[in-house]
């Protein structure tokens, strides 16, 4: 119980403390303060896994019928690991990334709360106290977003704030009538609803599942709510940008899982409408995602884009509501995270180095920066589907999943955006691979100045990529261990 709560507590007393630091301490302590408050973070996290798998406890009441609940089971498993390992990557990446940064403080203060935050998202074992800290998340992040305090910083920030909170007030909306036609609110395995209760409201009911479907959904950038994302994203800071492409907008992810499989019931949701409109919402999403990403020379920004259809490949294997379909689902929220923090993180290096933001001046710099173009280009790989890497085994459960569904239409339809999307994918990011390694007989071969990045850096690169590439290599015992989840939700 106490390592839930050091877990979830620890990191945000921390970031707090860091706001009343002293400001003459020196960047030297800061950095120190910080690396150490990451790394017992997560040994909290990894101890918490271990030992108080299972555990469930309340800490309060809101009201006698409002708990504040924690519990770890298997799907806190897999996204309180995902976050621990990206947080502590993209946190170590930063040190030699925010020298260039101003308020340095500040933006790591707010980093240790979100990362407490997201662990309580992860530990919540019902969905008021979900709700709680996925309204948390959206204020403690918005920071990272308009750090650098810039007109399109302000901007982006406050329309990430709008569209969360439109968001979450949607979810709001459905919680009222899930408290009152449920057993309880505490996340179980086939739903809560009370069958008695729910009779002759079915209607109703849908009608409150698909309006927080769409509001937890926003941020996981799904269609037509998604426009925050890659407004948002590439204006925060390198890490931060890696941390909410990979982490943060998880929690919408995650939202959906605990709403659809431990609230509502796949059951109560499969063959109706409400499915339908999900699926089509979702390959709407792939695609489009995909088709901008395609079109936009600014790297972060493509980037951007890229993460809204490939959080859809997520939403739309969740929808499906298949054994297959939903381990390729989960394996994806795994495989995506290391690949997309390593590429914003490659992102975050070569503008640091080279100060270019464009993928069109870019040329050669496969040449200029070898290592980290080698991490992009096998995660890029991934994120194509392509093996041995984790992206490859994910989308072909997605793809499996689909096919197995017999559901009219979506059960073709779906595989075929996905290998539309794929090739975008690999349209839109091998050619910086091709023009950075290859770039024509025009270029200065004998005058390039080869300009890798510090270890603090590259490291953080290393092991995500490594990561992304073993989840390919070696899947055999996470899909073993998202077989009992799989088997209790459906």
């Amino acid at each position: 119980m106490y390592l839930i709560l050091l877990s979830i507590f620890f990191p945000i007393f921390a970031g707090v403390c860091l706001f009343i630091k002293r400001e003459n301490a020196g960047r030297r302590n800061l950095l120190i303060t910080v690396g150490v408050c990451l790394t017992l973070t997560g040994l909290l996290v990894v101890s918490a896994l271990f030992t108080a798998y299972g555990v469930d406890f309340t800490l309060f009441h809101l009201t006698r019928s409002l708990p504040i609940c924690f519990k770890i089971d298997a799907v806190s498993v897999v996204f309180a690991a995902m976050t621990m390992i990206i947080f502590l990557c993209a946190g170590f990446f930063s040190f030699e990334y925010m020298k260039h940064e101003t308020k340095e403080k500040r933006y790591y203060g707010y980093y240790l709360i979100v990362f407490g935050v997201l662990n309580g998202l992860c530990f919540a074992g019902n969905l008021i106290t979900f709700y709680l800290f996925f309204e948390i998340l959206t204020l403690s992040s918005m920071p990272l977003v308009l750090h650098n305090g810039s007109r399109e910083a302000i901007m982006a920030g406050l329309k990430y704030l709008f569209y969360s909170l439109c968001g979450a007030y949607a979810a709001l909306f459905g919680l009222y009538f899930i408290y009152h036609y449920g057993d309880s609110l505490t996340f179980t395995a086939g739903g809560v609803l009370n069958s008695a209760s729910a009779a002759g409201h079915t209607g109703l009911l849908l009608i409150a599942a698909f309006v927080m479907i769409l509001g937890f959904s926003v941020k996981a950038g799904m269609f037509p709510m998604h426009a925050w994302l890659p407004t948002a994203h590439p204006v925060a800071p390198a890490p931060a940008s890696a941390v909410l492409s990979a982490v943060i907008v998880k929690a919408g992810i995650l939202a959906v899982v605990r709403l659809v499989y431990y609230i509502f019931g796949a059951s109560f949701l499969r063959g109706t409408w409400v499915q339908t409109a999900w699926l089509t919402l979702a390959l709407i999403t792939v695609f489009m995602g995909s088709m901008l990403a395609y079109r936009e020379k600014v790297l972060k920004k493509r980037l951007a884009y890229s993460t809204v259809s490939q959080l859809s490949y997520i939403l739309f294997g969740l929808a499906l509501m298949d054994a297959d379909s939903v381990t390729g689902s989960l394996l994806h929220v795994l495989a995506h995270g290391f690949i997309k923090s390593t590429l914003f993180l490659c992102a975050g290096a070569i503008i640091y180095t080279t100060g270019k933001t464009r993928v069109d001046e870019l040329r050669g710099i496969g040449k200029e920066m070898p290592l980290t173009m080698w991490c992009y280009t096998i995660v890029s790989l991934g994120l194509i589907g392509i093996p041995p890497t984790g992206g490859f085994i994910s989308k072909w459960y997605l793809a499996s999943g689909s096919l197995k569904s017999a559901i009219p239409v979506f059960s073709w339809l779906g595989p075929v955006i996905l290998l539309v999307s794929a090739l975008l994918t690999a349209g839109y990011l091998l050619p910086l691979t091709i023009q950075g390694f290859f770039p024509g007989a025009d270029y200065d071969y004998e005058h390039f100045r080869k300009q890798e990045p510090s270890r603090l850096m590259t490291i953080p690169l290393l092991i995500l990529t490594i990561l992304s590439v073993l989840i390919g290599l070696f899947p055999t015992p996470l899909i073993d261990s998202l077989t009992g989840i799989i088997s209790a939700i459906l």
